[in-house]
């Protein structure tokens, strides 16, 4: 059976952790199947992508049972996770997670990678690293300090205390908690939304919103200009295609008459 199931719907990509009896814990198998979906999603077909897991939990990170340290083999963190990490961060694209039980660890960090979560009830957030003696990686620091602030991300991931549905909303963690049976709509419908916005203004808004974190006010000034560039562009061609469709439907249908 394979570890991640995707399907498309209405220009949306579902990509779905399917080890539900490990609680989607992380192997080398599902990263790698992980990198292969980032690469489907790059299709210009694909407008939105939504990441959830299959049975009880999201993902419960990575699989200690595979190697002593827990880490995918071969390469370590450098060779596995990170670049499914960076890619997942790169794509000009929305990412949603539907985070549906337990995100541990890793898996944590995969539904903070998101650009949007959606909770069910049944969700729990885990910064498990401290527990076991690590420190966060799958790039877990990184977007746990930009979710939540320095003094709040530090005094979580070094607690390694788990935050409910309901505490992850409060502190602004998911954008909304609905129940399990509705979990995957919800986040459907906003990412069909999403995929129905014209051209790449939201992607582009994507890199401009990570662009931020790091730039000056004048660095963010110039990368919007660029990026105002890409996306008058692309609505440039948009605008062109659709006049000559209208034109053809005009001709074909003066010709039938």
């Amino acid at each position: 059976m394979p570890v991640l199931l995707t399907k498309r719907h209405d220009g949306v990509l579902v990509a779905t952790l399917n080890r539900p009896d490990r609680l989607n814990a992380l192997n080398s198998e599902l990263v790698d199947a992980l990198a292969a979906a980032w690469d489907e999603a790059r299709d210009p077909e694909v407008r939105a992508v939504v990441l959830t897991g299959a049975g009880r939990g999201f993902c419960a990170g990575a699989d200690l049972r595979q190697a002593p340290d827990g880490r995918p083999r071969p390469g370590g963190l450098r060779g596995s996770y990170n670049p499914v990490m960076l890619a997942m961060a790169a794509l000009e694209k929305p990412v949603l997670a539907a985070v549906n039980g337990p995100a541990a660890g890793a898996g944590l960090a995969l539904a903070l990678a998101a650009d949007i979560r959606v909770a069910s009830t049944g969700a729990r957030f885990v910064p498990a690293f401290v527990r076991i003696g690590v420190v966060p990686d799958n790039g877990g620091s990184w977007f746990a300090v930009r979710a939540l602030g320095y003094s709040a991300a530090f005094e979580w991931l070094a607690s390694g205390r788990e935050f409910s549905a309901a505490e992850a909303l409060q502190r602004g963690l998911v954008c909304d908690v609905v129940e399990p049976d509705d979990l995957l709509e919800a986040t459907m419908a906003r990412a069909r939304a999403l995929a129905a916005m014209p051209g790449r203004a939201v992607g582009l808004t994507k890199l401009l919103l990570n662009a931020a974190l790091a730039n000056n006010l004048a660095q963010q000034l110039e990368a919007e200009a660029d990026y105002q560039a890409l996306a008058v562009a692309d609505s440039g061609r948009n605008l062109a295609r659709a006049a000559m469709a209208s034109n053809l439907a005009r001709k074909a249908d003066s010709d039938a008459r």
